[in-house]
C-alpha cells in the first residue's frame, strides 16, 4: 500500500487541509483534490472510486469528505483500515466538523497526519497514541522559554525601576518650585502618590445572585505578574496600592515606552503589568467570542500544620454561564462530574432539580423561559459544589519548612512536595523574615526569587509544577532569628483542572436547529493557602 495524499475537501472541492507522502508536485495533488467531486455520484454508496492512474478512497464526514489518495496497486482493506483511523483523529483535534472548524486546527490535523502515515503507509498507532505524541512537550523547550521568561521578568523590573526613580525626581521637583507652599498642602492638592506594585496576584471576584432576571455574575480577573532572579542579593522596593483609593497613577515615561517597544521589535513577547483600579473593585475577564461561554472555577481555602497535619480543607465551586444573544437562551446543559461521593451539588433555585438528579442536565424549570443574555462580562450561576477533608493526600501542595540556628547565623530550608493531580501553574511561596537591612542570602533555589523589603517577605515563584519537577527546595540564610518569625508561610497558585473534574459535554436546544457552539474555561485558585 502506497498513500500519496491525505485530505479533508469541502463538497465544492475545496482542500480544506492536505498531506503529501511521496515526491509529487504540488500541482499534481491540487489536481486529483479538485478531481474528486466530479467523479463521486450522487446515491452512491461506495467508499473508493478508480481513475485511470489512482484511487479515491473516501468517508464523508458531515459536510465534509476525508480522502486518502492511493496507487490502484495498493490493498484497498489497508486502505479502509487506515481511513478508520484518520476518522477517528480528526475529531479528536477539531471538535467542529466544519470548513471554519477544521481550517482553524489544519496544522494539529496536518501533524495527525503524519503521525499515523508514514513515507506512504500506515503506522502501527491507536488514537490515544497519535494523541499523546502530538502533546508531547519537549523538556528543552520548556527549558528555554522558562530562561526566556526570566530575562523578561527581570528586564521589566529594571524597566520598572527607572521610570519609579523619573517620576520621583519630577515629583520633588515640583515641591521645589512650589517653595512657599507646606509639604502637607501640596500633597493635599497633588492627591495620594501611587507606586507600582511589582506584587503577585490574582484578583478573582463571584458575584451571584438569586435569581435568572437579576444577571447573577461571574467574573473573572489576573493581575500580570512578575520576578527576576536577583543572583546578587540587591533588595528591590516592594510597594503597594495607596490605602485609601483615589491616588495619581504612575505613567510610563518614554524611555521606558522606546525600551519596551525595542523589544517587542526583537520579538520578544511582552506582556504589559495590568492592575486593577480600587474603584473597579477587580479586572474584566478577556470578551467571549462563542455564543455562549461556561466557567467552572474552584476555589480552595486551606490551613497546613507546620510540623505536619491538615487544619482546614475546603473547596468552593460553581458552573457559571454567560450567553450572548437572547436567542441562544434556550437550551440546556449537560454536564459531567467526577465520582467523588463526598462533594455536595446545589443547583440555582430555577433550575430543574429532578432533571439534574437523573440525568445530569442543567436546564430551566420553565422550558420557554430562556437563559438572560448578558454581554458584560459576568455570568450566570447555575451550581454550587462544596468539599470538604482532613485528609492530607487531598493537598495539592505541601510545605516543609526547616529553620536551624547556627551561630549567629540561622538557615532556613523549604520543601515543597506537589500531589500528582494536578499541574500547578504561577506558584508562588511567601516566607515572612524578621526585619533585615539586606536580602537574605539565598544558597540554592528551584525557581525564582524576589525580596519584598517593604514588608520583609521572600517570595519564592515556580511558573509551572509538573511530572517533571514535583518536588523542589530553597535555602536562605539570614542573621539569628526565632524560627516562628518565619511563620505563617502563604501559598498562591493555579490550576487548569478541579477537584469535581466538571465538564460541560453538550448544549442541548429546546428550539429547532442546531446547538449554538460554547467554550468552557476551566480554573482552580487559591482563595486562602497557609503554613502555620
Amino acid at each position: 500500500m502506497v498513500v500519496l495524499a491525505a485530505a479533508i475537501i469541502s463538497k465544492s472541492g475545496k482542500a480544506l487541509v492536505s498531506r503529501q507522502f511521496v515526491d509529487m508536485s504540488r500541482i499534481r495533488i491540487e489536481g486529483l483534490l479538485a478531481a474528486f467531486p466530479k467523479l463521486v455520484g450522487s446515491g452512491k454508496q461506495h467508499t473508493y472510486v478508480e481513475t485511470e492512474n489512482v484511487r479515491y478512497v473516501y468517508q464523508p464526514i458531515e459536510t465534509l469528505y476525508l480522502i486518502l489518495v492511493t496507487n490502484k496497486q495498493s490493498n484497498i482493506l489497508e486502505d479502509l483500515d487506515t481511513l478508520r483511523l484518520l476518522s477517528k483523529v480528526v475529531p479528536e483535534f477539531s471538535p467542529s466538523l466544519d470548513e471554519e472548524g477544521v481550517t482553524k486546527y489544519a496544522f494539529e490535523l496536518i501533524f495527525a497526519f503524519d503521525e499515523a502515515i508514514s513515507l506512504g503507509h500506515k503506522e502501527s498507532v491507536t488514537v490515544a497514541q497519535v494523541k499523546q505524541y502530538i502533546e508531547m512537550e519537549s523538556h528543552e523547550e520548556r527549558l528555554h522559554k522558562l530562561v526566556l521568561q526570566s530575562k523578561i521578568n527581570e528586564t521589566k523590573d529594571v524597566m520598572k525601576r527607572k521610570a519609579n526613580e523619573i517620576d520621583k525626581s519630577k515629583i520633588e521637583r515640583g515641591k521645589l518650585d512650589k517653595g512657599g507652599f507646606s509639604s502637607t498642602q501640596s500633597m493635599g492638592s497633588m492627591g495620594s502618590i501611587g507606586r507600582m506594585d511589582s506584587g503577585y496576584g490574582n484578583g478573582m471576584g463571584i458575584s451571584s445572585g438569586n435569581n435568572f432576571g437579576s444577571g447573577t455574575g461571574f467574573g473573572l480577573g489576573s493581575d500580570v505578574d512578575s520576578f527576576s532572579n536577583k543572583s546578587k542579593g540587591r533588595p528591590s522596593a516592594a510597594v503597594s496600592a495607596p490605602s485609601k483609593g483615589i491616588g495619581m497613577k504612575l505613567g510610563k515615561s518614554q524611555k521606558a515606552n522606546q525600551f519596551l517597544e525595542s523589544l517587542k521589535a526583537e520579538g520578544e513577547n511582552i506582556v504589559e503589568d495590568v492592575r486593577p483600579s480600587v474603584a473597579a473593585g477587580r479586572s474584566a475577564a478577556p470578551p467571549p467570542t462563542d455564543p455562549i461561554t461556561l466557567t467552572t472555577e474552584e476555589k480552595l481555602n486551606v490551613t497546613l500544620k507546620k510540623d505536619g497535619g491538615v487544619t482546614n480543607f475546603d473547596v468552593q465551586g460553581t458552573l457559571s454561564l454567560q450567553v450572548l444573544n437572547q436567542d441562544d437562551g434556550f437550551i440546556q446543559v449537560q454536564i459531567e462530574s467526577g465520582d467523588n461521593a463526598e462533594i455536595k451539588f446545589k443547583t440555582h433555585p430555577n433550575i430543574n432539580k429532578a432533571l439534574f438528579s437523573n440525568e445530569n442536565i442543567l436546564g430551566s424549570k420553565d422550558p420557554n423561559r430562556p437563559f438572560p443574555a448578558d454581554q458584560s462580562g459576568d455570568g450566570l450561576g447555575l451550581l454550587k459544589w462544596r468539599l470538604q477533608s482532613k485528609d492530607e493526600a487531598d493537598v495539592p501542595l505541601n510545605i516543609n519548612c526547616w529553620p536551624s540556628i547556627s551561630g549567629n547565623e540561622t538557615y532556613v530550608s523549604i520543601e515543597y512536595d506537589a500531589s500528582p493531580m494536578f499541574e500547578l501553574q504561577n506558584v508562588v511561596i511567601s516566607v515572612p523574615l524578621p526585619a533585615l537591612r539586606e536580602a537574605p542570602n539565598v544558597k540554592q533555589i528551584d525557581g525564582e526569587w524576589r525580596y519584598d523589603s517593604r514588608n520583609s517577605i521572600l517570595e519564592w515563584s515556580i511558573l509551572l509544577i509538573d511530572d517533571a519537577n514535583r518536588s523542589g527546595a530553597m535555602e536562605f540564610v539570614v542573621p539569628n532569628a526565632d524560627p516562628s518569625a518565619f511563620f505563617p508561610i502563604s501559598v498562591r497558585f493555579t490550576a487548569a483542572s478541579t477537584f469535581s473534574n466538571m465538564k460541560v459535554v453538550n448544549i442541548i436546544p429546546l428550539k429547532d436547529g442546531p446547538a449554538p457552539k460554547f467554550s468552557q474555561r476551566t480554573q482552580l485558585v487559591t482563595e486562602s493557602y497557609q503554613v502555620v
